[in-house]
């Protein structure tokens, strides 16, 4: 999906989602909000449950300026998130810092929290709709060539919309920033070391039938190996 529609506005932040420290990392570029919801496989969802703040790994997906949750009827996360604030919070490590001094390790990192209140959806269309965002986002090309859902599965699942408006997003990215007097004295190593998530081989199920191939939605998705630096 676009991430320029240059008719939506930018974030602005409110009293719950305007930095305090580090502010030069922040943007408000809704395309920056996009890129680092669209690259996250699992959020994390803070919820008060029975009076006390738990969070919990969810998966989610996004269309436009909604993010989708989903999760069984029995789930009392689930419900105790129904027509409450809630928080959500996705983050991505690319690299560990390397400095030279203590307080100046660092890590290079893209990250998003979403504050607002979680409405349960109940319009037929618009969950059947959800969660094709949620199997597409972390599954691009599966659910048209898969069952969907039966009425049974539907009725055991509750979906909840969280509307994006607002949220804070804060990125840092490049070397250490030493103190002059620890990079005059010299001696010490510092820099970047970078890491990045890759999908392996497919593994199939151990009870396929044989003779079917690894789906092609699937395959374009295995990170090609590198060849070894000589």
């Amino acid at each position: 999906m676009s991430t320029h529609d240059v008719n939506r506005s930018p974030l602005s932040p409110t009293p719950r989602t305007t930095l305090t420290r580090a502010k030069e990392r922040g943007t408000t570029d809704r395309a920056a909000l996009d890129a680092v919801l669209d690259a996250g496989l699992i959020c994390h969802l803070g919820v008060l449950l029975g009076g006390s703040p738990v969070v919990l790994p969810t998966i989610y997906g996004r269309l436009g300026d909604t993010l989708y949750l989903h999760g069984s009827t029995g789930a009392g996360n689930m419900r105790a998130a129904i027509d409450t604030d809630i928080s959500i919070a996705v983050t991505h490590v690319d690299g560990l810092v390397y400095a030279r001094s203590a307080m100046h390790f660092s890590m290079n990192y893209r990250s998003a929290v979403i504050r607002g209140r979680a409405v349960l959806v109940t319009d037929e269309v618009e969950r059947d709709n959800a969660l094709r965002v949620i199997v597409e986002h972390s599954a691009p090309g599966a659910w048209d060539r898969v069952r969907p859902p039966n009425r049974k599965e539907m009725a055991a699942t509750m979906v909840l919309a969280l509307d994006l408006t607002e949220a804070s997003v804060k990125v840092r990215s490049g070397p250490p920033k030493d103190d002059e007097s620890d990079i005059e004295t010299g001696g010490v190593w510092a820099g970047v070391l970078p890491l990045r998530q890759v999908w392996g081989e497919p593994i199939p199920a151990a009870d396929l039938e044989p003779g079917l191939d690894v789906p092609s939605d699937v395959e374009a998705r295995v990170t090609p190996v590198e060849a070894p630096v000589r």
